[in-house]
């Protein structure tokens, strides 16, 4: 169970259920009642040999979601719907796909779905000295505050074969609720200058609802605690190039207006 949302696990290899355990989403707890809201069973296929091979599959409820002989991608699967599920669910929180630090005392929201580089300029802020929270997940409660979503920051690139886990920077040990500081749209193009544009409040949370699971499901709700989010905070909206100018200019903001 995590944050009032229960998930079961069943596999045909009770060797494969720590690797499982830990592909649930963070701060999970084992539940006291056998019911729960959704039911993921892993057949785990053949290794690799001589003779056929038969492919790992992966269930959710009744409904097939992976199919493979790459066991890590299809618990992968697993981690990325369950993680979904509970984002779409969870009764007491609002979550943005958003890369998250602590960045001088303050939250500092970077929002971007998958392969947006939002870790990639995570992982600079924590070079100059950020603190982590999240590359996942935004995590706010309904006063608009950041909790972190204790996912470890994995370096996807630096991974190396299929059976290893990719390395990973830890969660930050028991990390508070932080208000939000500055929140960065921005997305990766090659060759451009970080130059900007300061946008409203009410823009910023037009601009956060379009990555907030919960939008369609609970419209109001996620409305409100992006607006809480963002009162008092900065939203800043621009093309990036690298990552380490943007943080430098961060660190030693140009003089002007």
């Amino acid at each position: 169970m995590s944050h009032g949302v229960s998930i079961g696990l069943r596999t045909n290899d009770a060797q494969a259920l720590d690797r499982l355990l830990r592909r649930l989403p963070p701060r999970w707890r084992p539940a006291a009642s056998p019911r729960v809201d959704r039911l993921y069973s892993l057949r785990i296929g053949d290794g690799p040999g001589r003779g056929l091979r038969r492919f790992s599959l992966l269930y959710r409820d009744a409904t097939r979601i992976a199919r493979s002989h790459d066991l890590p991608a299809v618990m992968s699967a697993l981690e990325s719907d369950a993680q979904l599920y509970l984002a779409e669910r969870a009764p007491r929180r609002i979550f943005v796909h958003a890369g998250v630090v602590e960045w001088q005392g303050r939250a500092l929201l970077i929002p971007g779905h998958s392969m947006s580089g939002k870790s990639t300029l995570v992982a600079a802020l924590l070079d100059a000295g950020a603190t982590y929270y999240s590359d996942e997940y935004a995590m706010l409660d309904a006063r608009g505050r950041v909790h972190a979503y204790s996912k470890p920051l994995s370096l996807r690139a630096a991974a190396a074969a299929d059976d290893e886990e990719p390395p990973a920077v830890a969660p930050t040990v028991n990390p508070r609720p932080l208000r939000v500081g500055l929140v960065l749209i921005t997305r990766y193009r090659a060759g451009a200058h970080w130059r900007p544009r300061r946008l409203s409040a009410g823009r910023g949370a037009i601009e956060l609802l379009a990555h907030t699971v919960a939008a369609r499901r609970s419209p109001g709700r996620a409305l409100s605690a992006l607006v809480s989010a963002l009162s008092g905070a900065c939203v800043l909206a621009g093309a990036r190039g690298e990552a380490a100018e943007l943080v430098a200019r961060l660190v030693e903001p140009s003089p002007g207006p």
